[in-house]
């Protein structure tokens, strides 16, 4: 499928944000299943694609829309941005600049391409009925060069007129969700296919080629020369691409960031390996063979690999190759204790990466395919829902996460912005928790209740970088704690981490002054400023991890902390509805001694009003607040934050980033429905420039929660919306940029997809539930549980109900199912593989309870059914 530039709505007249003018026939459009999200060349789609496709903490390299490696971010350089540079701006910013930085979105609005600081590439040649055809696999070569963009997975397809054969690329790294290490291979594999429909036979030739630029900012003299390396084996065979000094005491040089190797890689029988080669199209190119080290100073240093072999009629040949990074040399002033890149503990060169890729190809390669198939092909959602609300999860790809030898998880911000895995911007990251729960958790064991934890129960924002407390942060760490205890097979991990977390949440308790339960101490929030009084959002987030804190001290048999817990939210949630909800949105209410004399939202319609609601459905908490009220909040949010066009709304208000251009919609961060001439209690601090903003990763948490809601158009149109602003000819679809490139706030986007799913888990008790909120009379999806994943599928016919898990990697341990159900069912047939299990139904509202009468593990290939 073809996805052409959106046409949200109309220009609207008026207030931007209350005329919407949607197109009824676009709305049902977003609810079809569709095909894949698929750029062309024709239409000048490719310029822009970046698909990272290294491991988790491997650095940054792109896939590019025609299949070729680009950016190269590989080399512990950690600067600001994919790229840092600033672009002139029309009009002051945060700070009174009047240019944008990659903190402002100057690769939003100037988008990066072509990114090449070493040459690499595939060329094919053809000998079909006596003619013969060469050509590099790039945009350039061909009539039509197509990208499927299915990450973990993409698809390249180059078509021309002069070609007989259909060739397609498949390109990855490996990508297991549950498996952190073997998806954090710094690898990224090429796997070719070469189809011939014709009546003739076929001869091609493929080669690729790399350019040796280890030590590329080290190595820029005569003292330093470069060695390619030939590896010949039956079916593995390469070339190590490495740096030397003639100073064999350079200490400086080998401790270097860019101080490392590359592998290129072939997979397939009786491969030529050239160390010192050319990529022109000539024959030395396909057929040239130097299998010695080649010792090369200061000149391009290339390697290839190439393969021949025959395509019948009607045939077709898979040829599978790999390229391999080993640069272990990262280091951070405040971190050296915590050593160099994780995976230097399994790999010693980028040799060993290759040969362990190519030793469990299968495996890895097969298990990839599996998700994908799991995630896109089998779902009945829709694929660009699919595609924008999981791709975002590629950030773990790139040098916004590190992971260090000693295992931890460490990220910035942004790409090379704001340190610290800081809390108050990963708590709305919802998608790793859910893919690697075991970085989650190590996270929460090592950093929030580890390093940044301290005596008095408060948790330092940024680890080592700033350790005071932010409010927000503390309370979505607590819910993260109770989220990972979710995604765990048992309770080992929440019984080593209660007394922390119980100390965390008193801390958090004792945030609220005047014993209202609502909190009312300024301390920093995710807008970089200290609020006083009682801000809706931050109340509300606070009542969702205390209750999260209730359920916890229930399984802990902690009955005394469990209702000081419960007794607090009631009072809270009482109140919050009571004096902070105006009749149509929940507000800010100013601090009685301060009043409006500090920036804050007050009487503004905030974007993140009710989130503590938003993150309550995220683990299975139920309500926190009234649902009715909640869901005026939500219908305030749309009727005057969101816009189809952003363009008259920035026309009157000045300085915020740029994150959402004229012509293109989204969800402002405040609105000012009472026309306050001070909304924000003061004009010249640089934070109200915020609230002028779209930003993804809050945009996503409100979709996330409108679908949970019921609001599902709202919810469809609000993700679309950010989906199209992301449209690959307008920039990178991978990078959702916010303060820096591939913002790990976007992650929350993953948090629409649970919600769409209705799914509900409990590792330790062995509960999970699905409410479908699109299409339930015929749904199936992937879904991911503590050791295993898999799809579930529910179809309804007449009053007859048929629910289906089945595994697709690991175990799944089961006590009972949450299905969704109007009435009581009269009947109940549950089999495991057309085996009987006994089990009771107990109806809950709109729920049916299958309570089994005795645990069940699912193994991969098991299919558990259940029929009412």
């Amino acid at each position: 499928m073809s996805t052409h530039l959106p046409s949200l709505a109309a220009p609207a007249q008026g207030n931007p944000t209350l005329e919407k003018k949607l197109d009824r026939k676009w709305i049902a459009s977003l609810f079809e299943r569709g095909a894949p999200t698929t750029y062309l060349k024709s239409r000048k789609e490719l310029d822009y694609i970046g698909m990272p496709v290294g491991g988790i903490g491997c650095g940054t390299l792109y896939l590019g829309g025609d299949g070729r490696l680009w950016l190269w971010d590989v080399f512990n350089k950690n600067q600001t941005g994919v790229i840092y540079k600033n672009v002139k701006w029309h009009e002051k910013i945060q700070f009174n600049y009047d240019f944008l930085r990659p903190f402002d979105g100057a690769n939003y609005v100037e988008p990066v391409k072509d990114i090449r600081p070493l040459d690499q590439g595939f060329a094919i040649r053809i000998e079909h009925d006596g003619k013969t055809i060469m050509k590099r696999l790039q945009a350039d070569d061909w009539d039509e060069v197509s990208f499927e963009a299915t990450y973990p997975m993409a698809t390249v397809r180059y078509v021309d007129k002069t070609v007989p054969l259909s060739i397609t690329l498949r390109a990855y790294s490996p990508f297991i969700p549950l498996n952190a290490d073997d998806s954090g291979l710094p690898v990224t594999i090429l796997s070719f296919t070469v189809e011939n429909k014709t009546a003739s036979h076929a001869t091609i030739t493929l080669a690729g080629w790399l350019e040796n630029k280890a030590s590329i900012y080290s190595a820029n003299n005569e003292e330093y020369y470069r060695v390619n390396e030939a590896v010949r084996d039956a079916a593995f065979s390469g070339v190590m691409a490495s740096s030397n000094s003639y100073n064999w005491a350079d200490e400086t040089f080998t401790s270097a960031g860019d101080f490392g190797n590359f592998f290129l890689a072939s997979f397939n029988a009786n491969t030529k390996v050239n160390t010192d080669a050319s990529p022109d199209l000539t024959a030395p190119l396909f057929d040239s063979e130097n299998a010695t080290a080649a010792k090369i100073e200061q000149r391009k240093a290339l390697a290839t690999v190439s393969n021949t072999t025959t395509v019948p009629p009607g045939g077709r040949v898979e040829l599978n190759y790999a390229v391999a990074w080993y640069f272990p040399n990262l280091s951070f002033d405040l971190l050296k204790k915590e050593g160099g890149r994780y995976y230097a503990n399994t790999f010693k060169s980028s040799r060993q990466v290759a040969s362990y890729v190519h030793a469990n190809f299968e495996r890895l390669s097969s298990e990839t395919k599996s998700w994908c198939d799991a995630w896109y092909e089998q779902s009945t959602l829709p694929y660009w829902f699919l595609e924008r609300t999981f791709l975002n999860i590629s950030t773990l790809a790139t040098t916004t996460v590190h992971r260090f030898q000693s295992g931890r998880f460490y990220a910035w911000e942004g790409v090379g912005s704001c340190p610290g895995t800081c809390n108050h911007v990963w708590q709305y990251a919802q998608a790793v928790a859910r893919i690697f729960p075991s970085l989650e958790r190590d996270t929460r064991e090592r950093v929030d209740l580890g390093v940044a934890f301290h005596d008095d129960g408060h948790i330092g924002f940024r680890g080592e970088y700033d350790t005071q407390p932010a409010i927000d942060g503390q309370a979505g760490r607590i819910l993260g704690i109770y989220r990972e205890h979710q995604m765990s097979a048992d309770n080992s991990f929440l019984k080593r981490q209660w007394p922390k977390t119980k100390h965390a949440l008193q801390y958090l308790l004792a945030q609220d002054t005047n014993g209202d339960g609502m909190t009312d101490t300024q301390l920093e929030n995710t807008l970089d400023a200290k609020w006083p009084g009682e801000i809706a959002w931050i109340v509300g987030l606070t009542l969702a991890a205390v209750k999260a804190g209730q359920r916890m001290a229930e399984e802990m048999n902690d009955e005394p902390f469990a209702a000081t817990c419960k007794r607090y939210v009631t009072l809270g949630a009482a109140n919050m509805e009571k004096h902070l909800f105006n009749g149509e949105y929940f507000i800010h209410r100013p601090d009685a001694q301060k009043g409006r004399t500090v920036i804050g939202s007050y009487n503004t319609c905030h974007i993140d009003q009710v989130y503590g609601q938003s993150w309550a459905h995220q683990v299975g908490l139920g309500r926190v607040l009234d649902k009715t009220k909640t869901i005026f909040a939500l219908k305030a949010l749309w009727k005057y934050n969101f816009t189809t066009d952003v363009g008259p709304y920035l026309k009157e208000h000045h300085g915020g980033r740029p994150y959402a251009l004229p012509g293109e919609g989204g969800m402002i961060m405040n609105t000012n429905p009472r026309n306050e001439e001070v909304p924000y209690g003061v004009k010249d601090a640089w934070q109200v420039t915020y609230f002028h903003e779209c930003m993804t990763g809050f945009e996503h948490q409100v979709a996330s929660h409108m679908m949970a809601e019921g609001m599902t158009e709202e919810s469809l149109i609000l993700t679309r919306a950010i989906h199209d602003r992301y449209h690959a000819a307008k920039r990178n679809p991978f990078n959702e940029v916010e303060c820096s490139d591939h913002y790990a706030r976007a992650m929350a986007s993953y948090g629409t997809f649970i919600t769409a799913c209705g799914f509900t888990y409990h590792g330790p008790t062995g509960s999970i539930g699905f409410h479908p909120k699109l299409t339930p009379h015929n749904f199936k999806a992937a879904f991911t549980a503590a050791e295993g994943w898999g799809t579930y599928a529910q179809e309804k016919k007449g009053k007859q109900q048929v629910h289906q898990l089945e595994l697709k990697y690991g175990r799944l341990m089961l006590r009972s199912i949450q299905l969704e159900r109007a009435d009581k069912a009269k009947d109940l047939t549950v089999t495991l593989d057309n085996n009987f299990v006994k089990a009771t139904i107990e109806q809950e509202g709109t729920s049916a309870k299958i309570s089994l009468a005795q645990a069940v593990v699912l193994e991969k290939g098991q299919r558990l059914s259940v029929v009412l």
